[in-house]
């Protein structure tokens, strides 16, 4: 019995232990002229390759997948408003958990937005969606666990 609740643990666990793939990149390292990260337009998922977090290339190792976008109010700057975007792995999310964003006001009235998932790949879009894997492993984990005791 016990043998049963920990080859299911096992299995739901396993796609987690295994490396995720982020893409990383900052708008701050763009050339002038440049958006390569996607602060002004659709991030463009063909010029970049996502890298494994706990691998030499990635610049933070990690067990998830982060976002960062700040932008500064109207008229920040002459052509409209300044935007920054950071991708890249990360080992701490701020609230503990991923799958979410969060947001808020610097100070100075610099807004940001600081998105957190946990699948391959996920940071390169404008919203962050959770692991279907991790949900399912899950719920099968609820329904079947008393099962199995």
């Amino acid at each position: 019995m016990l043998l049963k609740v920990f080859l299911l643990t096992f299995l739901c666990i396993l796609p987690v232990v295994f490396s995720v793939r982020c893409y990383q990149c900052a708008s701050s390292q763009d050339s002038k002229g440049e958006d390569n990260c996607g602060a002004y337009k659709k991030f463009d998922k063909e010029s970049h390759i996502a890298v494994e977090c706990f691998s030499d290339e990635s610049h933070m190792p990690g067990s998830f997948c982060m976002k960062l976008t700040q932008q500064g109010p109207k008229g920040f700057i002459w052509d409209g408003r300044w935007r920054q975007v950071i991708r890249r792995c990360a080992s701490v999310a701020v609230t503990g958990v991923t799958g979410v964003c969060n947001w808020g006001v610097y100070e100075n009235g610099v807004y940001w937005e600081e998105c957190y998932c946990s699948s391959d790949e996920c940071n390169s879009s404008s919203f962050i969606t959770s692991s279907v894997t991790l949900i399912l492993c899950t719920i099968g984990t609820v329904l079947f666990l008393p099962k199995l005791l």
